[in-house]
């Protein structure tokens, strides 16, 4: 029987997750990333104490007074810049990097880009 969409998805995700704790000996804290049609978030996840200790989107105020679109590139650059400003005020270090069930391409390897410049993923 054939998965459907989201059966598949699914199924992406879990794979990366597991591939991220297999390299994962150190304990640091992921970088998660959500796409929706409209709006692009991203949270820093501590998955040993359970918590978010960041976040950004394109569906908050902060981003919202921009007056940008929220569902291109540059929408996705501007999160990871507010993402990575509230990383450093929070004293985190580098994370990891989980894409979820998401193709490296376009928005999401754009705001990856960013945040290697601004030295919060490896």
């Amino acid at each position: 029987m054939a998965m459907n969409l989201v059966e598949s998805r699914d199924k992406r995700k879990k794979r990366v997750r597991f591939k991220l704790r297999k390299h994962n000996n150190s304990q640091r804290v992921r970088l998660s990333v959500f796409r929706s049609n409209n709006h692009f978030y991203a949270q820093i996840i501590d998955d040993f104490n359970g918590c978010t200790l960041a976040a950004a989107s394109t569906n908050e105020p902060e981003f919202r007074k921009l007056n940008t679109k929220t569902n291109d590139i540059a929408a996705a650059k501007k999160v990871a810049d507010i993402l990575s400003a509230r990383a450093k005020k929070a004293s985190i270090g580098k994370a990891i990097f989980d894409k979820g069930a998401y193709a490296y391409h376009g928005k999401v390897a754009a705001f990856a880009a960013v945040c290697r410049e601004q030295e919060i993923l490896d």
